[in-house]
């Protein structure tokens, strides 16, 4: 039951830095089909993108609030009918 000494070759090493240049997915071998349904896992991050996206859904909002608070504001009294078409 003895065994053999390991080798020196066989110790774990610290990765090298040529192993970190494809950080996340883009470094793992996938298909074209995996690719072209998931881009955004392959694609890097654009900062000025982000921020225009970021600005214009904020805008887009504040116009749908802008609006809900000015229809409210301009409700006027309207009259309401009954079942007996007599205004109430």
């Amino acid at each position: 039951m003895s065994s053999a000494p390991e080798s020196p070759a066989f110790k774990n090493e610290p990765p090298k830095e040529k192993d970190f240049q494809n950080p996340g997915l883009r470094g793992v071998r996938t298909t074209t089909l995996f690719r072209a349904v998931n881009p955004e896992l392959f694609i890097k991050r654009n900062k000025p993108v982000m921020a225009f996206g970021l600005i214009t859904l904020s805008l887009c909002v504040a116009y749908i609030g802008y609006l809900h608070a000015t229809q409210e504001n301009t409700k006027d009294l309207y009259e309401a009918v009954d079942s007996e078409h007599t205004v109430t």
